[in-house]
């Protein structure tokens, strides 16, 4: 065995990833210590407060942190130093923002340096975050060395792609095949038992830049198809037939696999993955335009739908900049509380610039925006049209006939998650992507 029946670790970043895993971990009956910069984040995690929308085996993620809090086996804290007394193992599951199309990896770099300044003789790291191809070798090893300690010989550091999807954390962190890559091959081989303590899925080790390049293209190739299936969903509305029975017949053929067209691409995954391939792309003078071209695509789609919306609203007397347009969702997703990178807050801010009223309703989105309303009443009272953009549990059970009767004369309803049924252009004006 090269590390303990039952681990002690910590894990740096308690975002949508790392409190999940920690947790995972937790359950499994690890010894777990949560690390985050943010104090106040740290202190309500402690008190076991949490709005992430997951839950495992009946139970919220706010129920389960309660219960491995109270057994002992979590807890989170702003102190390297308090970890390190504690624990042998890190994983790293920090963020890399991407502003103006430009991975920001400040947050890493600063999380790799203060644990440099804790680092033991045979601990093991393992990077998690999405990173741009060679980040762990080329940036985050030296930053960890500064410890004085030599990767692959003093310590283990590895990579692992992560690959959850949000909402379903739990369970995937469990049966989804994982990916490792390490310094050395005993450093991979550590890191493989570490993560196969959670993980019961086949773990595949191969070379480091392999798994970080392989997590960005997996990301990257769903963006694409989305793209290709929102250019599919033009031509079909031009054509004058149902984007989504044209796509479940296209997938009866046992070996295409569409994707649903939306209201765009969102979250923080799949938006960014282009910008990680691309930071590393340019710096090999490699060109990637089918991808870039994908990306810009998925990008304008909440500007089709403006256009969309007005050219309706029109049709019946009436301009998009004089109207009040009820927005339904915020998150980024079907049944999500991230609005992180979220299409629907694009949309919205397009509808303002040309002047509409917006009321935007999200039961899962805590955040206050201008435009957030508290009820869906509030959001579809008087409105000149509804855009539905995600779904959420409140929206499955809404009668669109009392509903209209609460919006303006002549109402529009556009579609981006083919909810809306057919019915409602007995009374209003539907349309769907």
């Amino acid at each position: 065995m090269l590390i303990s029946k039952t681990p002690r670790l910590a894990v740096i970043g308690l975002g949508f990833i790392g409190l999940p895993l920690s947790l995972s971990y937790a359950m499994k009956g690890a010894s777990v210590i949560g690390i985050d910069v943010l104090e106040d984040h740290v202190n309500d995690i402690n008190a076991a407060k949490c709005h992430f929308h997951e839950q495992y085996q009946g139970k919220s993620l706010a129920e389960i942190l309660s219960e491995q809090l109270a057994q002992g086996r979590f807890q989170a804290t702003t102190s390297y130093e308090q970890a390190a007394n504690e624990v042998d193992h890190y994983i790293i599951t920090v963020g890399l923002p991407v502003h103006n199309q430009d991975p920001d990896l400040r947050y890493l770099n600063a999380a790799c340096e203060t644990l440099a300044t804790v680092l033991k003789k045979g601990d093991t790291v393992v990077v998690r975050s999405t990173v741009i191809p060679g980040t762990t070798e080329d940036i985050v090893l030296p930053l960890l060395e500064k410890s004085g300690l030599k990767a692959g010989v003093d310590f283990y550091l590895a990579y692992s792609s992560e690959r959850i999807a949000e909402g379903r954390a739990f369970e995937e962190f469990i049966h989804m095949p994982l990916a490792v890559g390490g310094v050395t091959d005993e450093s991979a081989q550590r890191a493989k038992q570490l993560l196969s303590f959670v993980t019961e899925a086949e773990i595949t080790v191969s070379e480091i830049k392999i798994v970080e390049t392989a997590k960005v293209i997996e990301n990257i190739q769903r963006d694409v198809n989305i793209a290709m299936v929102q250019e599919f969903a033009r031509f079909s509305e031009k054509l004058g037939i149902d984007t989504f029975e044209l796509i479940r017949i296209a997938n009866t053929h046992k070996r295409v696999n569409l994707l649903t067209p939306g209201p765009g691409v969102g979250g923080y995954c799949l938006p960014n993955a282009l910008y990680y391939l691309l930071t590393k792309a340019k710096e090999l003078q490699v060109p990637v335009p089918l991808l870039e071209t994908a990306r810009k695509t998925n990008d304008q789609v909440p500007q089709v739908l403006v256009e969309m919306l007005q050219e309706k609203l029109e049709e019946v007397g009436k301009s998009l900049a004089s109207s009040k347009i009820a927005v339904l969702g915020l998150a980024m997703k079907d049944f999500s509380n991230d609005d992180r990178i979220s299409p629907p807050h694009h949309f919205v801010q397009l509808l303002l610039d040309s002047g509409a009223d917006v009321s935007a309703y999200d039961p899962a989105v805590k955040a206050a925006y201008p435009y957030r309303v508290s009820s869906l009443e509030e959001a579809v009272t008087k409105a000149d049209a509804l855009v539905y953009v995600t779904v959420q549990e409140e929206f499955l059970e809404i009668d669109w006939l009392a509903l209209s009767e609460k919006m303006a004369s002549q109402p529009v309803f556009l579609d981006a998650k083919n909810r809306v049924p057919k019915t409602v252009n007995q009374y209003g004006n539907l349309i769907r992507i």
